[in-house]
């Protein structure tokens, strides 16, 4: 099958993006956007959109100080005739950061969006408008669908380095034109400080961009929000939020390396022992700096996993492997009912599964199922994935995913693969029971993608439970490899409008295709 032509439906908003963005944005990379009290309120860490469907779309924004957030669409750059929406009062209980759901939108259609901070004291004083586009879920199959995945960003130190353009893989994936990003986890690493330079191998220096919060390890909910603020310091990575819309979850590294509830923490670079107040400072921060649907800024209740309908072809199937699970541990008991997922979102995914109607359904996994990932954060031989290294008959967490891989199979539901990203190299794994120690599930495929802008390793043990065959990878032969050294990854699922067929391309930072699989729709395994 031939790619879908780009249409470039995007391509003559790149230039007005920008333009309009420049008004707001930090005149230096390394510069943060002032929080002057003066004149009017500026929107300088840009514009997101999220969770966008057929008819609607989360737009997110942050002020410079307290302001009413408000909303304009069209189906026109100009804005011509554009529709209003009231948004929230802006403030420091969530950051300054506000999310609005703009709906009743046309479906399959370019939706421009632009934002206006006013002055909550006079409405009338507005600061420059941001702009963004997204693209709402189109109602016919024959519209197709692209979108692009990775992870990991800012891990083991590495972080935004103007010498080699920044995070400058998403400047790559924006030209692949995509419906939205799916961003598999580790969007931060909290636990991770952000020196000012770091040696490389050749005698060469990396040089970071740097900001108070990310001097040390995340603990108040201050240093978890700038966390979060550090990434949107990087020019590419604020244009690429403006021009795609995003579908986020998390993993470990957005409270501590490899955490897990109920954890109490020996490592003495903190002074806040229990990780259940750290993940719950995390959340929060979480929830007010991404457009999540089933999160809102400031509450309590709330979820990472969800459901995301993108149309005939495609539900996304984003799940939370982190808030649910049992601790870590040589994970080699006979019994295991709470697992990775929790037994209640176990048989949430096993209901939305069958329920679903698309052609293809994708299961955005932070964490792989046959690679096997060590814990060793606290000196223990431990594992923090599924896979625990025996090649036998499931045990621990493995138990969880083959009842749901019987589960898909016995429902005869078709069109199911596997992504994630973790593990900091991109591979292409296929798991077909004749070569598994359980052989009640029909193959599937899980693609690995990532880091976006972290430590590159190299690629991990294959566990022989579920008969993973490693068909591809690319993956450095030393440990923590920089963003300057290469090994940046990221992912392309194209669903093709008239043939259903779904490619999967897996690709280097500037774009380079390594690897490529179609496969056919309409199938329980393949």
């Amino acid at each position: 099958m031939s790619p879908r032509p780009l249409p470039g439906r995007r391509s003559v908003l790149r230039g007005s993006l920008a333009a309009s963005a420049a008004l707001t944005l930090p005149t230096a990379l390394g510069a943060a956007p002032a929080f002057a009290r003066s004149g009017r309120p500026g929107a300088g860490w840009g514009v997101q959109a999220g969770d966008v469907t057929a008819d609607s779309g989360l737009v997110w924004v942050r002020s410079d100080r307290p302001a009413r957030m408000i909303v304009e669409t069209s189906a026109t750059e100009s804005f011509r005739d554009p529709r209003r929406w009231q948004g929230p009062l802006l403030g420091s209980g969530t950051d300054f950061t506000g999310t609005i759901r703009v709906r009743g939108l046309p479906a399959g259609e370019q939706i421009h969006y632009r934002v206006l901070l006013a002055d909550p004291d006079d409405p009338r004083r507005t600061g420059e408008p941001v702009t963004g586009t997204f693209r709402t879920a189109s109602a016919s199959r024959r519209d197709g669908v692209r979108f692009v995945w990775s992870g990991d960003q800012a891990g083991q130190g590495w972080g935004i380095n103007p010498d080699i353009g920044g995070y400058r893989i998403y400047d790559a994936m924006g030209k692949l034109d995509p419906d939205f990003f799916l961003c598999s986890g580790d969007n931060i690493y909290a636990d991770g400080p952000i020196p000012s330079t770091q040696a490389l191998p050749d005698g060469s220096t990396y040089r970071n961009i740097t900001t108070e919060e990310k001097s040390k390890v995340a603990e108040t909910l201050n240093e978890f929000r700038g966390a979060f603020r550090y990434n949107l310091l990087d020019d590419n990575l604020r244009r690429f939020n403006a021009q795609v819309p995003s579908i986020i979850q998390w993993d470990d590294h957005e409270v501590r390396n490899n955490w897990y509830p109920g954890e109490i923490i020996t490592d003495s670079a903190y002074t806040v022992k229990d990780v259940d107040v750290l993940a719950a400072r995390a959340r929060r921060a979480f929830a007010e700096y991404f457009p999540i649907s089933t999160l809102k800024p400031g509450a309590r209740q709330g979820r990472v996993q969800r459901v995301l309908r993108q149309g005939p072809l495609l539900d996304v199937f984003v799940l939370d492997m982190r808030t649910y699970r049992n601790a870590n541990s040589p994970d080699d008991q006979s019994t295991d009912p709470q697992g990775i997922l929790g037994r209640e979102q176990l048989e949430w995914l096993k209901r939305e599964l069958s329920r679903s109607r698309a052609v293809w359904k994708v299961i955005a996994a932070d964490m792989p199922i046959g690679l096997v990932v060590p814990d060793a954060t606290e000196g223990k031989a431990n594992f923090e994935a599924i896979a625990q290294g025996d090649p036998g008959v499931p045990l621990g967490r493995e138990l969880q995913i083959a009842e749901l891989l019987r589960f898909v199979k016995h429902r005869r539901i078709t069109g199911t693969v596997w992504l994630t990203a973790d593990v900091h190299h991109t591979s292409a794994q296929h798991y077909q029971p004749s070569r598994a120690a359980f052989t009640d599930f029909e193959p599937f495929w899980e693609f690995v993608s990532g880091p976006l802008n972290a430590g590159a390793f190299p690629a991990s043990a294959l566990d022989g439970t579920f008969g993973p065959e490693r068909v591809f990878v690319k993956a450095p032969t030393a440990s923590n490899v920089s963003p300057a050294e290469g090994y940046q990854f990221f992912g392309e699922v194209d669903i093709d409008g008239d043939s259903a067929e779904l490619t999967v391309r897996l690709r280097e930072q500037d774009g380079t295709v390594l690897f490529t699989k179609v496969l056919q729709p309409g199938r329980v395994g393949q």
